[in-house]
């Protein structure tokens, strides 16, 4: 199993999975949250198109996750699967597309993939987030959280690989432009993780099989991959070097397990 991020921010979120057994791939991408141009640019700097995709899986309805992804699974009548609830916001479930509707801790089998979803504090109308297994590897996705649970850490524990949120410094964020009602909402319990509040979770994990950490989702404005890198490597007692940043422009580039 391998996976590579076409970008991660507030302006749009995608990431490729990828399991290889035999002679079968199966290819799966994680939100949409670009145009479908942008999404076919970035597909194709990975060297795919749209057509490579087995299905497209949602974590919510926001802009920066669902984006282009009906358009997308119309043109390249690729499967599309989320929540109900993010189905009913989005239109999904009165729109020209193959649909499957996804229930929290109930995996589903995509090719050589196995899909978790499950479920987490945000504000969404039924949000998930999801751990992916080829068999032998797990990788664990948590990009949109307003608070950790003991169910997120349950979840997560054991992962080979892990993707997880560092939206904002708390300082920074206090101190921004943004308007309180905006501070609130993205620094409330179901608003995004803190860097402290990512440090948490990942301290609260089984970390004996990680190979790979990512930090995702950081706010440009309210955060720096060195603040993120540095309360990610305290955990783990590593160099700030080994946390690798998914970024806005480039996402990052192929991880294998």
């Amino acid at each position: 199993m391998r996976f590579a991020s076409l970008g991660s921010g507030s302006d749009g979120n995608a990431l490729l999975v990828e399991a290889q057994c035999g002679t079968t791939t199966t290819r799966v991408l994680l939100d949409c949250g670009f145009s479908a141009k942008e999404v076919e640019r970035r597909l194709a700097r990975l060297g795919f198109g749209i057509d490579s995709l087995d299905a497209i899986l949602i974590t919510h309805e926001h802009g920066d996750h669902i984006g282009s992804a009906l358009t997308l699974a119309r043109k390249g009548s690729i499967p599309l699967y989320m929540s109900w609830g993010t189905a009913r916001a989005v239109g999904a479930d009165e729109a020209d597309v193959d649909l499957y509707v996804l229930w929290g801790d109930e995996a589903v089998a995509i090719g050589d993939l196995s899909a978790l979803p499950y479920t987490v504090p945000h504000d969404a109308r039924e949000p998930l987030q999801f751990v992916f297994s080829d068999g032998a590897s797990r990788l664990g996705v948590l990009t949109d959280v307003g608070t950790s649970t003991p169910h997120i850490s349950a979840v997560l524990s054991g992962c080979d690989a892990l993707v997880l949120e560092c939206n904002h410094d708390a300082q920074m964020l206090a101190t921004s432009r943004y308007p309180q009602s905006l501070k609130a909402r993205i620094g409330g319990n179901h608003g995004h993780l803190n860097n402290d509040a990512a440090a948490e979770i990942l301290a609260s994990l089984d970390r004996t099989k990680l190979r790979h950490l990512v930090a995702a989702h950081l706010s440009q404005q309210n955060n720096s991959p060195e603040l993120a890198r540095a309360a990610m490597a305290a955990v783990l007692g590593a160099a700030t070097t080994d946390v690798i940043i998914a970024s806005q422009d480039d996402g990052f580039d192929w991880l294998s397990l």
